[in-house]
């Protein structure tokens, strides 16, 4: 199996698994009062949701079966919040704020999306490494 498959589907399985449900799980998101209760039940399918398919991904590229499938996985994971951040003015959503209430931003590019950003160029770099006959040898 291909080192940077594993690096960058466990870095991706970590940021869902670990990273955000650790800073989503507060006051200021999940516990938040000021959330309303069924906000605040979307917040924790999309934390569980998110988790669960994320620790499946690495499940199946760690066991070398499907790791293309296993990629795959976390790229949609990963596409579909860049999607949510860059459509975010739509609908009026916001990304990771500082208590003064301005984004986090490293050179004026929103931390998330530089987190997921990083995860996504490794996903699709990993999903080249792995070959293309590890795949077919595991549907036959």
């Amino acid at each position: 199996m291909s080192k940077l498959a594993l690096i960058s589907i466990t870095f991706s399985a970590l940021v869902f698994a670990v990273l955000l449900p650790y800073l989503e799980i507060s006051a200021t998101h999940l516990l938040s009062p000021d959330w309303p209760a069924h906000a605040r039940f979307h917040n924790a399918w999309q934390l569980l949701t998110n988790a669960g398919l994320s620790i499946f991904a690495l499940f199946l590229v760690w066991k070398g079966s499907t790791p293309r499938v296993g990629m795959g996985i976390a790229l949609i994971i990963n596409v579909s919040l860049l999607i949510a951040l860059i459509t975010g003015s739509f609908y009026g959503g916001s990304t990771i704020v500082n208590s003064g209430g301005s984004e986090l931003a490293v050179g004026g590019i929103n931390i998330a999306a530089i987190v997921i950003g990083l995860s996504t160029v490794l996903l699709l770099m990993g999903y080249r490494a792995v070959p293309n006959s590890l795949e077919n040898n595991a549907c036959t």
